[in-house]
């Protein structure tokens, strides 16, 4: 057997150029990961566009009041929406971020669902409160919410409003009846930006019942709309779902 080999120690001269050299984690037993600057700082992100249709949807998105993006799966639409609504608002261009979605299951029945309003809703909520966790951080997103800077609700919470100085996000619209987006639409108020965001090819609602494809070509002639339509080429996810979206 071979001699035990001995720890060296470091001397000073050779820890010249470590100064900065930081713990992996803090000494404090109280540290809380979500108190930690550092670790808030890595979520916020400058969301670049990948490709041509991308860069047109963001293009379209800061000039015009009203943007459809419409497409399939995975390329991108709402974390982009999420990402331009975050920048106007860290800007000071909005004062409010709205998102609102329908709360329509994807072709199965959850059933009653326990707890209370807020709890019956998260489930259908929840891509939403993904993207705006990875862009803004949860301790940000969780004061912004906190404060109502940030929120998000159910399309039928929506009537009745007039939303002013805010980014209003509309997910998940193939899901919505014309009447539904229609009543979206007309909450749009003065110095406030809307994205409705859809794929019209995976409704959950019955045949014909949805109005996104009708709203959206009736709309097409209006220059403050805007209207981006992405294809499987823009899709972001794994390269099967690209392949897979024109067999399916």
């Amino acid at each position: 057997m071979g001699k035990p080999q001995r720890s060296r120690r470091i001397s000073p001269t050779a820890m010249h150029g470590f100064d900065n050299v930081q713990p992996l984690s803090p000494t404090d037993s109280c540290w809380s990961p979500l108190d930690d600057d550092r670790r808030d700082q890595s979520f916020r992100r400058h969301v670049r566009p990948y490709n041509d249709n991308q860069r047109l949807l963001m293009e379209s998105i800061e000039s015009h009041p009203i943007t459809f993006a419409l497409g399939p799966a995975g390329t991108g639409k709402t974390y982009l929406a999420i990402a331009a609504a975050c920048e106007a608002f860290e800007d000071g261009r909005v004062a409010r971020i709205l998102l609102s979605r329908p709360a329509v299951e994807a072709g199965e029945n959850l059933g009653y669902l326990p707890g209370g309003l807020e709890d019956k809703l998260l489930p259908y909520l929840r891509p939403l409160y993904d993207a705006l966790n990875d862009r803004l951080g949860a301790r940000k997103l969780k004061a912004l919410l906190a404060d109502g800077s940030i929120e998000i609700a159910p399309v039928a919470f929506m009537r009745g409003r007039t939303l002013n100085n805010a980014f209003i996000i509309v997910d998940e619209a193939q899901n919505c009846t014309y009447g539904q987006i229609k009543m979206l639409l007309t909450r749009l108020g003065w110095h406030s930006t809307m994205v409705i965001t859809g794929d019209p090819d995976q409704s959950d609602l019955l045949p014909g019942m949805s109005g996104l494809t009708d709203v959206s070509r009736r709309l097409e002639p209006l220059d403050g709309v805007a209207q981006v339509h992405l294809t499987e080429a823009d899709v972001v996810r794994h390269p099967l779902v690209a392949s897979m979206i024109p067999y399916l």
